[in-house]
């Protein structure tokens, strides 16, 4: 498959500015806590680390985490080497016009991406649970890795790893050499402008798609953590199975809850904007674990159900569920979600 000037002249300029990568950061890792509202960055590049990571092994050290260095990441050796090669087989592929190096090229992008995101894992993985027996603050059964991509509660810090720069200027090139290589073969066999627009339109879905994928490895709700996340509310620990509610924004990060009344009153505080919000979910009462969203759930309300903030009102994913426990207790009021949020004003 020969490929058209333009293609090549977009691979050119897209491989030329892979270059970028060696004078930015690739990852971050931000921490935030209540008395750290201003926050912690660690800055991973091709070859160092920067940022606070001093001072977030001063803090890690209390639990017993591993003091972060480059001589703890070996990959500092050779992904100078690794880019050097996606680089010369992109300007290789602009210069000769052959589509199969073009097809090289980008199977080798998404390699890169995947190989990096398991090595991060499997550093995080050994990172958070691997703690020194005698640190100064331990809790039983807890362990401190970090996400892999998005938010995550750790103890009373709220954690983010994600793209930096560096490695957005790869995802962007990765994409563009996808579109060109599809859009060279579905042009070259001179389909009909219909027939050769869908693929298209399929192609620019999946590469939608796999920027998601790279974006956000989980924007729904988190399992709760009983008797270790606390309510962003109230501060109190989540431990009553039957209660707890979740807000993830838009992108991806997850407050948690221990009661609806702390729920109401944080989003009528203004803190998260409508438009941020990407989902609201509460515990079922009667399925422990299960999450329901709170515009297709039902409620109840009755002193007796005594919620750990005295809300006092259980949420059911199923109407028959409310309906036993509602004769079970003798009574109650039901609601809406509309309803239980005017109730806490």
């Amino acid at each position: 498959m020969r490929l058209s000037n333009i293609t090549r002249i977009l691979l050119g300029l897209g491989s030329f500015s892979l270059m970028i990568t060696f004078f930015v950061p690739l990852w971050q890792i931000l921490l935030w806590a209540p008395q750290y509202p201003e926050g912690f960055t660690m800055k991973i590049w091709h070859n160092k680390l920067s940022g606070d990571v001093e001072i977030i092994n001063g803090l890690n050290h209390y639990i017993g985490m591993k003091h972060i260095s480059v001589e703890m990441f070996p990959e500092f050796g050779y992904i100078g080497i690794l880019l050097g090669i996606l680089i010369a087989v992109g300007l290789a592929a602009a210069v000769l016009g052959k589509g199969r190096i073009l097809f090289v090229f980008t199977l080798l992008s998404y390699v890169y991406g995947i190989a990096a995101l398991w090595d991060f894992w499997q550093w995080g993985y050994k990172y958070g649970h691997e703690l020194d027996p005698n640190a100064a603050i331990k809790v039983p059964d807890m362990s401190y890795q970090p996400p892999l991509i998005g938010y995550k509660n750790l103890l009373n810090f709220t954690s983010f790893s994600g793209p930096d720069t560096g490695a957005w200027v790869i995802i962007g090139v990765c994409l563009m050499a996808t579109i060109l290589w599809w859009w060279e073969f579905f042009k070259q066999r001179k389909q009909t402008t219909r027939e050769g627009n869908l693929p298209f339109v399929a192609l620019l879905v999946l590469s939608g798609t796999a920027m998601l994928s790279f974006s956000s490895c989980d924007s729904g709700p988190e399992p709760i953590r009983w008797g270790q996340d606390n309510c962003h509310g109230c501060k109190m620990t989540l431990t009553d199975k039957r209660f707890g509610a979740e807000i993830v924004t838009a992108k991806g990060r997850v407050y948690k809850f221990d009661d609806l009344n702390c729920l109401a009153g944080y989003l009528k505080s203004g803190d998260i904007t409508p438009e941020n919000i990407g989902q609201v979910v509460v515990v079922d009462f009667k399925k422990t674990g299960q999450f329901v969203d709170v515009n297709k759930a039902v409620f109840l309300q009755n002193d007796v159900i005594k919620s750990p903030m005295r809300a006092d009102v259980a949420s059911f994913s199923d109407k028959k569920d409310l309906e036993f426990v509602q004769s079970e207790i003798g009574g109650g009021k039901n609601l809406s979600w509309e309803e239980v949020k005017l109730l806490f004003k």
